[in-house]
């Protein structure tokens, strides 16, 4: 493991400010992280959180939150295998993957932290992963916030096999192959075709432009186009989603806005019947903390002072 104080070796600067680290993993490979410095108030919870998936993504999608929280607790969040400052080798991405990722940096927090078990909060897609990793060590989580979760469209219940996916078979093989896979990558990351998607993603033309100005830089280092080409043909969306929600016993705070490409929530309606599970909507996109961080932030804080029998969360 080494610290750093900037990204030395890559032109792309760090998607997050304060101090980051290097996490060397044999199952993942090399994970950039960010945190583990100021801000730790005594008696709280560490908190990790965890960006979504798309062409572009990286740590910057959770900065809003990170800054809020960096300055009153240990607060840590990471770079998902394939993105930002994170390895983007050539090689297969999975939600497997993406979990352990997860879990490797929750363990390093949790060494850094007396053991004490996380708050963790993930966003779209990660939700899944972070699911995941607290059905397989539901001792390293304290609560779970789930902003915006895939899983839930529809009426449809997806009770898959244990570690199945939603991947279409053979489209990875047909979009990867040169030069359609890089004439591909090209198409979705033009700076105006990720502007078009963000705007999908509030549901309205204003975005925030630092996160478009990320998004624009991140998608042109190499090997970005690696883990995105393995998103859009279904392989990191879980095919038992539903046993990994239902599995869940933790405190789970799940919120979500109501504009945008991401309304659909009626899979969620039998967890609503669940003591441990707990809901907030927002009138806004996908990503309310960019939107209302004072009205998000609040809402977090009310379910973690609950969570916790005190304030604050602890």
């Amino acid at each position: 493991m080494k610290n750093h104080d900037r990204a030395a070796d890559s032109a792309l600067p760090p998607a997050l400010p304060g101090p980051s680290f290097v996490l060397d993993d044999a199952r993942v490979g090399r994970l950039w992280c960010y945190g583990g410095g100021g801000g730790a108030e005594v008696g709280r919870a560490p908190l990790v959180l965890v960006h979504s998936v798309n062409a572009a993504a990286s740590a910057f999608e959770v900065r809003p939150l990170y800054e809020h929280f960096a300055g009153a607790r240990p607060t840590y969040a990471f770079d998902l295998p394939g993105f930002g400052l994170s390895e983007r080798s050539a090689r297969v991405y999975t939600p497997q993957l993406m979990t352990d990722a997860l879990l490797a940096v929750v363990r390093e927090v949790r060494r850094r932290h007396g053991g004490a078990p996380v708050d963790a909060l993930a966003v779209s897609l990660s939700c899944e992963f972070l699911a995941r990793a607290a059905v397989e060590e539901p001792g390293a989580f304290r609560t779970l916030a789930l902003v915006s979760p895939t899983g839930f469209s529809g009426p449809r219940r997806r009770p898959g096999p244990p570690g199945s996916t939603r991947a279409v078979p053979g489209l990875h093989a047909l979009v990867s192959t040169p030069p359609l896979g890089d004439a591909i990558f090209w198409l979705l990351t033009r700076p105006r075709v990720i502007r078009y998607f963000l705007q999908r993603t509030w549901g309205r033309r204003e975005i925030d432009e630092g996160l478009w100005a990320y998004d624009v830089q991140t998608v042109r280092a190499p090997g970005a186009k690696h883990a995105p080409l393995y998103f859009v043909s279904g392989h990191l969306f879980s095919a038992d989603v539903t046993r990994l929600y239902d599995a869940l016993e933790h405190p789970v705070w799940m919120s979500h806005g109501v504009r945008g490409d991401f309304v659909d929530y009626r899979g969620a309606a039998a967890m609503r019947a669940r003591a441990n599970w707990s809901f907030t909507v927002f009138e806004t996109g996908a990503l309310p903390y960019f939107e209302v961080p004072a009205r998000f932030v609040a809402a977090y804080e009310a379910f973690l002072a609950g969570a916790a029998g005190g304030p604050g969360g602890g």
